[in-house]
């Protein structure tokens, strides 16, 4: 059957928005009817309408132009005949409140959370967590690259707590969802209840918190929130994708509160982690990945575990279907579009440019007879990437940089690889290069 002019765009739009605005937004929309140029579409209420027209007008035009569509404007009518909101609990005097059961992913557990030397530290800190909260570090922010593992922690914690507790009042949203319940609550001058559903948590988990970043008014009801659970020694748990200095448009008193407890990281997997991924995966699913297979995967693919999961998850359905076993042959030619096509010969001169990029710097300044720390430190970095990834000589890398002696060099490696061990925000940045290499 083909579909409607809507359903169409909302496809579109699925891939181009968070899978929060969709469903926040999109989900509970219909098609009504296409008279002309114009388009109309059923929304189930005031808020929905009111934020498909003011925020999202754009989103939606450019999927109209993607598609060639001929549709020159979108009408959004309330109607009772589509899909109704998820009831929410009634309270005892009959007002309408937030549901209070937290939306946590059963399967994202501890026990199926793969601990490596990318992670260590953070599922240590998540455990403590759970077995004392409010006690052992609050709040706990647990930060790194999408795909990580962050969300999985923040979920565990929320199990286990439960789990342990049976009746603590667990309140888990990301920070776009605390922005929209928010919108929508005062535009319908309902704050009282916000501010009920989540001021009166034992726990509340924030997942993306970095999307508060410049929303000013949600940053100033999630400062009082946080307030007042941590004064009443409530535990607060946030992921985010960077530190709290490095969020854009974060104030600075709300940053400082997110700086009072434990700041985790949770770097990209090395290789044995993601091998060992891959055997918690496969073994789930009822499967044993032969030896060369689970090494192909691990080393094609990027250091992301949802992207590594991504494709185990298509081999193992394109065996499951095919009622072939799964071989090596199997996986090249299987992920062949979704894997490097060659591998790249890395050089110095490449490695300067992405470093000097890094750092908001020009590759020529990366060569200046300079010791200012702005140079020194980024060329340090350079010099270290160089050994790592190229098979270079000392004086070799000291040639590059300017005609540096070996000696310069060999002082330059000592100093990263011991400030590796210091600071996570380098750490990070060497890893994110090195993958952009692979």
């Amino acid at each position: 059957m083909q579909k409607n002019t809507w359903d169409s765009i909302k496809d579109r739009l699925h891939g181009k928005v968070s899978s929060e605005v969709f469903q926040n937004w999109f989900a509970r929309t219909s098609f009504v009817a296409e008279n002309g140029l114009q388009l109309r579409v059923a929304v189930p209420d005031e808020s929905t309408k009111y934020f498909l027209e003011s925020e999202y007008a754009g989103k939606v035009q450019s999927a109209i132009s993607d598609l060639s569509l001929p549709v020159r404007e979108v009408r959004y009518e309330l109607s009772s005949r589509t899909m109704p909101a998820p009831a929410p609990e009634p309270s005892g005097d009959g007002q309408v409140v937030f549901s209070q059961a937290p939306q946590l992913n059963c399967r994202l557990t501890f026990e199926s959370f793969v601990v490596g030397s990318c992670n260590q530290f953070a599922h240590a800190a998540a455990r403590a967590v759970s077995a004392n909260p409010s006690r052992s570090y609050n709040p706990l922010f647990i930060y790194g690259g999408s795909g990580m593992g962050k969300t999985h922690l923040i979920h565990a914690i929320g199990i286990a707590l439960r789990a342990k507790y049976g009746q603590v009042r667990i309140v888990y949203t990301t920070g776009e969802r605390f922005m929209n319940e928010m919108i929508q609550c005062i535009r319908g001058d309902r704050m009282p209840l916000f501010h009920q559903h989540y001021r009166t948590a034992d726990v509340l988990l924030i997942d993306d918190v970095h999307t508060l970043g410049g929303k000013e008014r949600t940053q100033e009801e999630f400062f009082h929130t946080f307030n007042e659970l941590h004064d009443h020694q409530k535990q607060i748990v946030v992921t985010s994708d960077s530190l709290p200095k490095h969020i854009p448009n974060l104030v600075e008193r709300l940053r400082s509160r997110f700086e009072w407890g434990l700041m985790v990281d949770v770097q990209p997997p090395d290789l044995e982690t993601k091998m060992a991924i891959l055997d918690r995966k496969s073994e789930e699913e009822g499967h044993h990945l032969p030896e060369d297979v689970r090494i192909y995967l691990a080393t094609k693919t990027k250091s992301n575990v949802r992207e590594l999961h991504g494709v185990l998850v298509k081999l193992l359905a394109y065996s499951s279907v095919t009622g072939s076993p799964i071989t090596l042959a199997m996986a090249q030619q299987l992920l062949k579009p979704l894997l490097p096509t060659h591998e790249r010969r890395v050089t110095i001169d490449a490695i300067i440019r992405t470093v000097a990029e890094k750092y908001g710097l020009q590759p020529a300044q990366l060569k200046q007879k300079t010791n200012a720390h702005e140079i020194s430190r980024p060329r340090q970095v350079a010099m270290y990437l160089a050994k790592e990834l190229t098979s270079a000589s000392l004086p070799e890398i000291g040639r590059a940089f300017g005609n540096k002696h070996h000696t310069t060099v060999l002082h330059s490696l000592r100093k990263v690889e011991e400030l590796r061990h210091e600071d996570p925000d380098l750490n990070k940045l060497i890893h994110n290069v090195v993958e952009s290499f692979h």
